[in-house]
């Protein structure tokens, strides 16, 4: 069977076009950056923690269609975890919320994990 082409993916063309929490925590409680320059992707993830539990999160990105839809999709699946939880979260999971990335766009799913686990490192590094 063939695979659909990437840009007739719903899920991902809507968190592209409908990302959710974008933006940026004001005195976030962790924050983590993260680039990938070959492939021109960038992005900044801002947390506000409450009792041990991602009670906020918000992300800035610069990057194509996939690293923007990854970035909005592990938001969705961080928020109201508990912190190891959310640190768990792989890039296998975030490609499965958007109905599956290529392979060669799996370097987007695999940012946005890597982000939001500097973002909760930097929150323990904190406290």
């Amino acid at each position: 069977m063939q695979e659909k082409p990437l840009f007739a993916r719903n899920k991902i063309l809507e968190h592209f076009y409908s990302p959710k929490n974008c933006g940026e925590i004001t005195n976030p409680d962790g924050v983590g950056t993260s680039k990938l320059e070959e492939h021109g992707i960038a992005h900044r993830f801002t947390i506000k923690v409450e009792n041990g539990i991602i009670a906020d999160i918000k992300f800035q990105t610069a990057g194509c269609i996939s690293s923007i839809a990854s970035a909005s999709v592990i938001t969705e699946l961080a928020k109201g975890k508990e912190l190891g939880e959310a640190q768990s979260i792989t890039p296998e999971e975030v490609s499965k919320a958007l109905g599956g990335l290529p392979e060669e766009k799996m370097h987007c799913a695999r940012l946005a994990v890597r982000t939001l686990a500097k973002a909760i490192e930097d929150y323990k590094k904190r406290r």
